[in-house]
């Protein structure tokens, strides 16, 4: 702590403590952020993107994952590609988020549009993961049907309150990148959390165990349902739902015709189709190849977690540096990072590391934190964008629409890898191809720069799509959608 004597003009002296005004700064700095956003926006909405992206995407999220690459390895037995296109199918429910984005949008139960959902959501999760847990023996496929209801209801929650933020990122623009950085916060920090006690609790209860407890972020979605604020709409007419379903669909293809939304829409799903995901084989030349580090669960576990701190530093270091600048700038540079990136991964597979004096479980650390900050860079400007291109009045429908093409590129990337795997012929137990994979994916992640174009050139917080497309035609509209929208908007809007 620095402390300086300043002379006044009256000849007296203050004492000024740097040190501490410092650390004062940094503890209460996100602290007055956050009551900022909960003030702006309502707290329950702070509450619900904390409860839902932190515990129940991140710190469920990254314990999920974990737990099925082991319940895949060790429970069902299965190869590296199988295990890879398996579990790329229960990412299904996230490529039909448009049908729970237009649920929430024209559907309300019981005259609420959101809070019905985050319930049903956490029944959903909660069913599911006790069924994995609790019986033995159960058939792959059967397992893998409870994986993805499971994630069915992840799905739910998530384009649930995905249409809030969206409504939130529309009527506050000026809020619209602090709004994803305490999504990617909450995240991270969240799978920062799950990702270290991962290994542990598999070594300590198993995988099946860890599913039991999953059951825990799924029943705080149901509490989210529970305290969430939102107008009740009233008189509402079941009969108008096939209209509405209609509406919403007309309403989304007259915005997905518009260029400003397709062409960055098509670059985001190319950009993620191309970057080759073999996760798997990786996963298993890790702990399984006696080439390899051998790493034990926990092990693997505090590695993640150590990763998760990279993508902390990505989304921070984007809120403080990044999200006043163009769209296509960030993306250029984010890509071409990616692309070096993932050539720490074939100096480790080459054990190249070790000719440097540099032992595995360091080297994977570096690699680990290094990959998930560049990712996090690379997926924030894309996910603002993504909130700015949604109309009025059906956020949910159109942002899950969004997503859904980001989900399509993700599932895409893991079947192309799955592919790749099994054309080089790694196995459970062969692994020598596996480096000319990491090569021709570390190659593909350049080509999504040849369609950078159709990435806008705008700047993040001034980029609009024209007035017609954002539904803003007629005062009858937007009293239509208001009315579909949170009443702690409705409330915050008349105090203004």
């Amino acid at each position: 702590m620095v402390v300086e004597d300043q002379s006044l003009e009256s000849g007296g002296s203050v004492r000024v403590v740097k040190g501490e005004s410092h650390f004062r700064n940094v503890v209460w700095g996100p602290v007055r952020w956050i009551k900022m956003l909960a003030r702006e926006l309502h707290w329950s909405f702070v509450f619900g993107v904390v409860s839902l992206y932190g515990i129940n995407q991140g710190l469920g999220g990254s314990l999920g994952r974990v737990a099925t690459e082991y319940y895949m390895k060790d429970v069902q037995k299965v190869q590296p590609s199988e295990s890879q296109a398996l579990t790329a199918i229960t990412k299904i429910p996230w490529i039909i988020k448009p049908l729970w984005g237009i649920l929430t949008d024209v559907l309300p139960i019981y005259g609420f549009h959101r809070r019905p959902y985050f319930v049903l959501a956490g029944v959903l999760g909660v069913v599911s993961m006790l069924f994995i847990s609790v019986l033995g023996n159960l058939h792959l496929y059967l397992a893998l049907m409870w994986m993805t209801i499971s994630s069915a209801a992840m799905a739910i929650a998530d384009v649930t309150i995905d249409a809030c933020t969206a409504y939130n990122s529309i009527k506050h623009p000026s809020l619209a990148s602090d709004m994803q950085s305490l999504c990617s916060l909450s995240s991270s920090i969240g799978a920062l959390l799950g990702f270290f006690m991962s290994g542990i609790l598999v070594h300590l209860v198993g995988s099946k165990g860890v599913f039991g407890l999953l059951t825990l972020p799924f029943a705080l979605a149901s509490v989210v349902g529970m305290v969430f604020s939102e107008s009740r709409v009233p008189g509402f007419s079941y009969k108008q739902v096939n209209q509405k379903f209609i509406d919403a669909g007309r309403a989304m293809w007259r915005t997905m015709k518009c260029s400003d939304v397709w062409r960055p829409s098509l670059y985001m799903f190319i950009s993620l189709a191309l970057s080759l995901n073999i996760h798997e084989g990786l996963f298993y030349w890790f702990t399984d190849s006696k080439d390899g580090p051998l790493f034990a669960q926990e092990t693997v576990g505090f590695i993640l977690s150590i990763g998760s701190v990279g993508s902390i530093l990505g989304a921070t270091l984007y809120q403080l540096v990044l999200k006043d600048h163009p769209f296509r700038g960030i993306c250029l540079w984010t890509q071409l990072l990616f692309a070096l990136a993932g050539m720490l991964d074939l100096i480790l597979v080459l054990r190249l590391n070790l000719k440097f004096g540099l032992p595995d479980y360091l080297f994977i650390v570096v690699d680990e934190v290094v990959s998930q900050m560049i990712g996090r860079l690379k997926w924030m400007p894309l996910l603002v964008l993504t909130s700015k291109l949604c109309p009025h009045g059906i956020e949910g429908t159109f942002f899950a629409l969004l997503m859904s093409i980001d989900n399509a590129g993700f599932m895409t990337s893991s079947w192309l890898g799955g592919v790749l795997l099994h054309v080089l012929k790694v196995t459970r137990t062969e692994f020598g191809n596996l480096w000319l994979a990491v090569l021709i994916r570390n190659v593909m992640r350049v080509s999504p720069l040849f369609v950078l174009f159709l990435v806008p050139k705008g700047d993040q917080n001034t980029f609009k799509l024209p007035g017609e497309i954002m539904g803003e035609d007629s005062d009858e509209e937007k009293e239509e959608a208001r009315s579909l929208e949170l009443a702690s908007l409705v409330h915050s809007s008349d105090r203004s």
